[in-house]
C-alpha cells in the first residue's frame, strides 16, 4: 500500500512522520538534531530516500545534513558557501550599504531527476547548487549579478531567498522568490536572470509599482501547468498566467489577504490553499479562528476550511515553508503552526486533525508520496 513521509522541521530539531495510505495513524521519529534550527528539510523527487536537512544554531553556523535511508540516518555534508567574485553591496531601509553576508540556509531544492543535485536558497539573499550531494557548494552568481541587487531589502525576517520552483516541463526554467525583492526567472539554468514583478504593488515602495523590492511571501505551481503562478504577497494574493511575466489579485472574498504559505492541489491545479492571518504586524488568525482557505477557481472565489482547526483563541502563525500536499489518489494538505502542531486533511482540506501535537515552532512541512 502506498503511504507518505511528512518532514518537519522545528527551531529545536526535525521530525519524520510516516503514515499508510489512510493517513489515519502515524509514527513519530525524532528529534534529530535536537536543540538545532532546522529551517528547511526536503527530499529528493528523484530518490525518496534521499533527504536533505538545512541545520544551524547559532554558535556554530550552518551545515547542511543529508540521509540516504529516508531520515533514518544522516551525516553532515558541506557548509561552505562562498560569494562568488566581488561581495558588493546591498541597501537597508535607511538608504545604508552593507556588504553581503552568508547567515543561513532558508530552502533547499533537491533537482526532479538526480538526487546528487540540490539548489539551495540563503540569507543574504542568493542562490548556490551542489551536483555531489551536498559536498561542495557554487554560487549561481548571475542572480545577484543582474544588477537590482543593491536595491534589494531584508524583510521582516531577513533577506531571504526562501522559494525555488523548478519547472518540469522547461529543464532550463527557475523561478526564485526573495524577500524584499520579488520573483525573478531565468531560462538558462541559473545563468541568467529577470525580474517578473509586473502587475505587483507595494505601497512601502517609494515607487509601488518598481521592477523590484516586493514582499513576496511564497510562490507555487502545479506541475502539468508550470506557466501558471500563484503568490501570497506581503498583502495580497496574486495569479501569473505567463511564467511571471503578469500578475494580477485573486485575493476575492478572503477575511485577509495578508499571510504566508500558499499551495496548490496535487491533481487539480485550480485548486489553491492559503491561510491568512490578521496583518503584517498581528501574525495570528483572524477572530482566533484557525482557518485554511480553498479556492477551486484558481483564485477570486474562496472558502474556509474549518473542519478539526481549532475556532475560538488560537493565536498561532503557519510560516511560509510549513505546507505542502501529497500526491495521493485524494490529495492530502497537512500544515504546521508556530505553536507546534502539525494538521493533515486526507480529504483535500474539508476535514482536519492533528497528527502531532507539542513540537517547537514549526518552521518548514515537506511531504513524500510512497510507493
Amino acid at each position: 500500500m502506498s503511504g507518505v513521509r511528512v518532514l518537519v522541521g522545528t527551531r529545536k530539531g526535525a521530525f519524520v512522520l510516516l503514515s499508510d495510505g489512510k493517513r489515519e495513524q502515524w509514527e513519530i521519529d525524532g528529534p534529530h538534531f535536537a536543540g538545532w534550527e532546522i529551517y528547511h528539510l526536503k527530499g529528493s523527487p528523484a530518490d525518496p530516500n534521499r533527504l536533505y536537512a538545512s541545520q544551524s544554531n547559532a554558535w556554530s553556523g550552518q551545515l547542511i545534513q543529508r540521509s540516504s535511508d529516508g531520515g533514518r540516518t544522516w551525516e553532515p555534508v558541506g557548509n561552505k558557501f562562498v560569494y562568488d567574485g566581488v561581495p558588493g553591496t546591498h541597501q537597508w531601509y535607511d538608504g545604508t550599504p552593507h556588504p553581503w553576508e552568508f547567515k543561513r540556509v532558508w530552502h533547499l531544492e533537491p533537482s526532479l531527476n538526480d538526487p546528487d543535485t540540490v539548489y539551495a536558497g540563503v540569507e543574504d539573499a542568493a542562490l548556490f547548487r551542489s551536483t555531489d550531494g551536498g559536498q561542495t557548494w557554487q554560487e549561481l552568481a548571475g542572480l545577484r549579478g543582474h544588477g537590482s541587487g543593491p536595491r534589494w531589502q531584508p524583510g521582516a525576517g531577513g533577506m531571504g531567498l526562501h522559494t525555488i520552483l523548478l519547472d518540469p516541463v522547461n529543464p532550463g526554467r527557475i523561478f526564485i522568490a526573495i524577500s524584499a525583492a520579488g520573483v525573478f526567472r531565468s531560462d538558462d539554468a541559473g545563468q541568467t536572470w529577470r525580474p517578473t514583478n509586473r502587475g505587483l504593488h507595494s505601497p512601502f515602495l517609494p515607487q509601488p509599482a518598481a521592477e523590484v523590492g516586493h514582499c513576496v511571501h511564497r510562490i507555487a505551481m502545479h506541475p502539468a501547468r508550470p506557466d501558471v503562478l500563484f503568490m501570497q504577497k506581503h498583502w495580497d494574493v496574486m495569479r501569473s498566467d505567463d511564467a511571471g511575466g503578469e500578475w494580477r489579485e485573486v485575493s476575492g472574498n478572503l477575511p485577509t489577504d495578508f499571510g504566508f504559505p500558499i499551495d496548490v492541489h496535487a491533481h487539480e491545479p485550480d485548486t489553491v490553499y492559503v491561510v491568512p492571518i490578521k496583518s503584517d504586524s498581528e501574525h495570528f488568525p483572524p477572530e482566533g479562528k484557525l482557518r485554511v482557505y480553498r479556492s477551486r477557481t484558481g483564485g477570486d472565489e474562496w472558502e474556509p476550511l474549518t473542519q478539526g482547526l481549532p475556532q475560538r483563541d488560537c493565536y498561532v502563525n503557519v510560516l511560509r515553508d510549513a505546507m505542502a500536499v501529497d500526491s495521493l489518489d485524494r490529495c492530502g494538505v497537512y500544515f504546521g503552526t508556530t505553536g507546534g502542531q502539525v494538521y493533515a486533511s486526507p480529504d483535500a482540506g474539508d476535514h482536519w486533525a492533528p497528527i502531532v501535537r507539542d513540537l517547537p515552532a514549526v518552521l518548514s512541512v515537506e511531504v513524500q508520496t510512497l510507493a
